[in-house]
């Protein structure tokens, strides 16, 4: 199989790194060989004809068993990657031609293809008090003031019944779950991440007026555990709940925070409103005029991905101006 003196082969341990390559099911590979074999023959009488459908991805890192990839789900009106795993046992095949700018296909399983289209992934926020430590100190928190924000909270989630919101009395966790879907099945593209920064100002005023204490956030999106359940697990003895999740954005919410509390405390940066992940961050839908990569940034490190990540942090009212959707 592609036989032909100008096809590249590339093995799993040798897929080209950080450059735009694409996925495709394995059920197009021989009609695929058939037309780039005919047309590399001769290509003034043999018509280049696409086959297929292809997926947007660049591989980031080749492990024993798996390659991360930067899997771009949708490139039409907003830049939203996602980073995601492909085991060795789903590759097939990978070939390009560089002669011609035919750029390396990665032909994989197709049911594992159909249920990445298909699963459902996560935005995750967490919202922290400032200042509770103080508050307890001082034995300023009281019960009137907890139940006061618990009410609150309580009204606000009624608002947004796809998000489930978790609360500490002193921070809140919010999670929603989208899918990005495809022509040919019933699952379609849910991603609205703006909705987050509206949702961290609202908390955040919530807590002001409940408890006198500016709040924090931090915002992640990607790849879940659980494919297709429910936001949350409730069980039938009603004392145990489940987020459902345990993967890349829950891990990376509490690397942000510890890099961001050491990057204050060393003066690195100063305190924000909002802290996001670059991959959650990018996906906003911006103004054009808003110059997004010129904000202030920085880097740190999960050990849910092997490349470095960076963090921006901005006030949630800059972030809110400059939307071209509105949250």
């Amino acid at each position: 199989m592609f036989e032909h003196e100008k096809f590249n082969q590339y093995s799993f341990e040798e897929i080209p790194l950080d450059r735009d390559i694409y996925l495709m099911d394995e059920k197009f590979l021989t009609e695929y060989e058939q037309m780039m074999t005919n047309y590399l023959n001769d290509p003034q009488n043999n018509e280049y004809v696409p086959v297929g459908y292809v997926s947007f991805v660049a591989a980031r890192k080749v492990l024993a068993n798996s390659v991360e990839l930067s899997w771009y789900a949708n490139v039409s009106d907003r830049f939203h990657e996602i980073s995601i795993i492909l085991t060795k046992e789903n590759f097939v095949f990978c070939v390009g031609c560089w002669e011609y700018d035919e750029k390396p296909i990665v032909f994989v399983n197709g049911d594992w293809l159909n249920s990445l289209y298909a699963r459902s992934f996560s935005v995750f926020a967490m919202v922290d008090a400032i200042g509770v430590k103080q508050y307890l100190d001082e034995d300023k928190l009281t019960t009137e003031m907890l139940k006061s924000l618990r009410d609150r909270i309580d009204a606000l989630a009624s608002d947004y019944p796809s998000i489930s919101f978790i609360s500490f009395a002193d921070s809140l966790l919010l999670k929603s779950n989208w899918s990005v879907g495809t022509h040919d099945n019933e699952v379609s593209y849910s991603y609205a991440p703006e909705l987050f920064i509206k949702l961290s100002a609202q908390i955040s005023t919530i807590y002001q007026e409940c408890l006198g204490l500016p709040t924090y956030s931090v915002i992640t999106q990607g790849q879940n555990s659980y494919y297709d359940d429910n936001l949350l697990h409730i069980s039938e003895s009603k004392n145990h709940i489940s987020l459902n999740s345990l993967g890349i954005p829950f891990a990376q919410l509490m690397d942000i925070e510890h890099t961001a509390r050491a990057n204050i405390r060393s003066k690195e940066h100063l305190p924000a409103e909002v802290y996001m992940d670059s991959q959650y961050y990018n996906s906003l839908s911006f103004n054009f005029e808003f110059d997004k990569l010129k904000q202030p940034k920085a880097s740190y490190a999960t050990k849910m991905v092997s490349k470095d990540c960076e963090y921006y942090f901005n006030s949630a009212d800059v972030i809110m101006k400059n939307l071209r959707i509105e949250c």
